[in-house]
This record gives C-alpha cells, structure tokens and sequence, in this order.
C-alpha cells in the first residue's frame, strides 16, 4: 500500500497514524496546532473523521439514544456527535495547511455526503471505521472512489469482516490495510489479542496495522513483532485538554517515544536469515582457536599438551583439534603463538 507515495510494507518502518478525532475542542486552531504537533513529534500522518451529527443519529430524548455506560456514559448520541465532529467547513483549511506541512491528512467519512466530500478534497485514502464495518453500502461508495480503504476491525466477526472486505476487493481497485482493533475506550492490554495480526494478514492477504486504544505502547511493539505495518492513536496536545476523546488519547512525548519505538522494533525483527550484522565481526576475535601452549622445535610431533582450544580467535578453529595431533613441525615455535597450517609439513 501507498499513501501519498510513501510505502506502507514491511520493508519500511511503521507507518504512525495520528488519530484527532474529537481532540480538537470545536477549535480550528487547536486542530491545526494538533497536526503541526503530530508531524513535529513522529507520526507520518494525520486521521480526522468526517461527519455531521444528523447523518450519524437523531436528534431524539428516547431511551435508545442515551448512552448509559462506558467513557461517554452520560450524553445523548446526537449530543456527543456534535460536540465530537469536525466541522466540514474546516476540511478545505485542514487539508491545505496539512499539505503545506509536508504531513499526509486523510479521513474517516461515515456517509456518501461525507466520502464525497472527501473526494473533491482529493483524499489519498479512506478510513473505514470499526462502527462501521457492518455498512456496506458506504464500504461500496468508497470503494468505487478507487483509493487506498483502511478498514477498522473493532467488534467485527470473522464473517463480517469476510463481507467487508469482499465488497472493498469487488468494487474497488485501491489497495486495503486491515487494523486490528479492539473497540473499547480506553482497551485493556490484556484484551489486545494481538496474534490477530498474523491471522488477519495470512487470512486476507493484505496488509495489517493495528488501531490501538491501550493507553501505552505496549500491544503497538508487540503488533510490530509480528508484522503489523502501521499504528493509529488517538492524539491530543497535552494532559489538559478534556473532551470525548481525551481519556484514551496520548501526548505529544508518547507519539514521539511510540515512533522511536516502533522502528527501533521493526529493526529489530530484521530478516530472520543466518546473514550475520557487520557489528558482530570484530567480536570474532574473543572466540577460541588453538594456541601452541609449550616451546617446540621444528619436527616435534604435536601432542594433545602441545596445544590448547584458548581465546583469542586468530588461530585454527577448535574443530581441527584431533587432525593436527601428531602432525610434524616445519619450524619452531613459542608459547603463546597461534597455531596456523602453515606450521606443520
């Protein structure tokens, strides 16, 4: 997969994903700010998500449209929608000022008012969040759009997930990155399941990342270690911004620790070949090989006293041990010299 011609692979470090959501606190500015700090501090790109409180719930008192528990125990669905959005008269601003920081800016659309939008923005990619997975005549609408589809696995079943990704591969031409993602907030790392990355990626033949909600790096180096391409978090500017989102967002200084960390895990997955690092060769030197141990004179035999299996490395390899006993001496040596094929007749 590509985004914005960047390579999203195993070949290339993982790929951060700065989640605003709701960060922005119904302020252009903050929003703004929220961007030029994600690119300041690591992530390779910036996910808003684009939506109207209408086209997400009613505005309606009943009691389905209450949410009685969890993190936004307490609002009304369309209360939370119209505080949490980004409004769309922000969107042109948002992208322009992305592009002009040199970081890639892509969203999440909820309905086809919404990809549509998106499309005369000329997103690089569509985000398909895990609350909607199971909509897929939006899964249909933004695939026909023939970008890259990121597809939120959060609550979804495997048979769910099969039918979502069917439609994306049928009706689009784009490549598809799955996320692994466990749909509470904040997750548990104990409920992280992060062998899913391996199981998702074997299963579907795509690319996988992780959405991660924990609220450390935890599960994102463990999803690294078995493949995982790219991480997405929700991002805020500090501890003191308060809103929808901010209890399972991280800060500044974690974006920054979770790129570092995440490429210095990624390198260390390496190739899984027996190609040995260049670092390790003048280490070589502190193996054992074989030392004359006694003064000898040229036709002496070689006895198993005469020689020993001793650091440093410069000498024969211990393997040849038994070969050289009772091999005759063509010059004379001293204790301590090394023991080389060129000593023996």
């Amino acid at each position: 997969m590509y985004l914005d011609g960047r390579p999203i692979n195993k070949f290339n470090e993982p790929y951060i994903i700065a989640e605003l959501s709701a960060n922005h606190g119904g302020s252009l500015e903050i929003a703004k700010k929220t961007i030029e700090s994600a690119k300041k501090y690591g992530a390779d790109a910036v996910k808003i998500q684009t939506y109207t409180a209408n086209s997400m719930t009613l505005d309606c008192d009943k009691d389905d449209f209450l949410i009685k528990e969890g993190t936004w125990k307490g609002y009304k669905l369309f209360d939370l929608y119209k505080e949490a959005s980004t409004p769309y008269e922000w969107h042109d601003e948002l992208f322009n000022y992305a592009k002009a920081l040199g970081i890639t800016l892509f969203s999440s659309p909820f309905d086809e008012e919404a990809v549509d939008l998106l499309d005369k923005l000329n997103v690089p990619a569509y985000k398909i969040a895990s609350f909607e997975i199971t909509d897929l005549p939006l899964i249909k609408y933004v695939a026909e759009k023939n970008k890259p589809i990121l597809i939120s696995t959060g609550m979804a079943s495997e048979e769910e997930i099969n039918s979502a990704i069917d439609i994306a591969k049928t009706y689009g031409k784009g490549d598809i990155l799955i996320f692994h993602c466990v749909s509470d907030y904040p997750a548990a790392t104990k409920d992280s399941n992060i062998k899913m990355i391996k199981t998702l990626k074997e299963k579907y033949d795509v690319e996988v990342g992780l959405s991660d909600h924990t609220l450390n790096s935890t599960a994102a180096l463990a999803a690294v270690s078995l493949g995982a391409v790219a991480i997405e978090k929700h991002f805020k500017l500090d501890d003191f911004q308060k809103g929808p989102d901010s209890s399972f967002s991280i800060t500044t200084n974690q974006l920054k620790d979770l790129k570092i960390n995440t490429k210095e895990c990624w390198e260390a997955m390496g190739s899984g070949n027996f190609v040995r690092p260049v670092s390790e060769s003048k280490n070589l030197i502190f193996r054992r090989s074989l030392y004359f141990v006694e003064d000898m004179q040229k036709g002496d035999l070689i006895s198993s006293k005469s020689i020993k299996r001793l650091r440093p490395g410069y000498g024969i390899p211990p393997k040849f041990f038994d070969q050289i006993i009772n091999k005759k001496l063509k010059r004379s040596v001293e204790k301590g010299d090394r023991v080389s094929w060129d000593c023996f007749e």
